[in-house]
């Protein structure tokens, strides 16, 4: 019995060698990254409801999540927005695992994480500007979407044609 043994290639077009390889590392980074930040904002959204204080998270007057989640900048129009870091992450999530196979996708992340990183330098500006108290869950969520940023940049430059 004989097989037929072809060179494949992925939707950007690059041979089945170690382009594609590392666009699935790419890929795989970035959907780490995002289940990460789903974690971290999803703790961030209980702490906003929770009525008690957190220990873990609150070090001084300086560093405090419950100030920051509860102040009133933790909402946009009555939606908390560790909520909306939740679905931000998941979308991101979804890109790069259900949808990598799209060749839109790595504009769409770039896009969408893009958007996230502008929104989350917008809270970080108010964390260190208007509340005077910063938010560990915020800095971690901040790095992780930076480093998704950053990984999608290099994703589109590496597949566009």
């Amino acid at each position: 019995m004989q097989f037929a043994v072809s060179e494949t290639s992925d939707h950007f077009g690059a041979s089945g060698g170690s382009s594609a390889i590392e666009n699935r590392g790419l890929f795989l980074a970035i959907a780490i990254l995002a289940l990460a930040g789903m974690i971290v904002s999803s703790i961030s959204l209980q702490r906003h409801y929770a009525k008690s204080a957190s220990k873990f998270c609150d070090f001084s007057e300086k560093f405090s999540c419950d100030v920051v989640n509860r102040s009133e900048y933790s909402s946009l129009v009555g939606i908390p927005v560790a909520g909306i870091g939740v679905a931000g992450y998941g979308a991101l999530l979804a890109l790069a695992t259900f949808y990598r196979s799209r060749v839109q996708t790595p504009i769409r992340l770039l896009l969408a994480a893009l958007a996230g990183l502008a929104f989350a330098l917008y809270l970080t500006y108010v964390e260190a500007y208007v509340l005077d108290t910063w938010c560990i869950l915020c800095l971690s969520s901040l790095a992780m979407i930076t480093l998704i940023t950053l990984l999608a940049a290099v994703l589109q430059l590496r597949t566009r044609s």
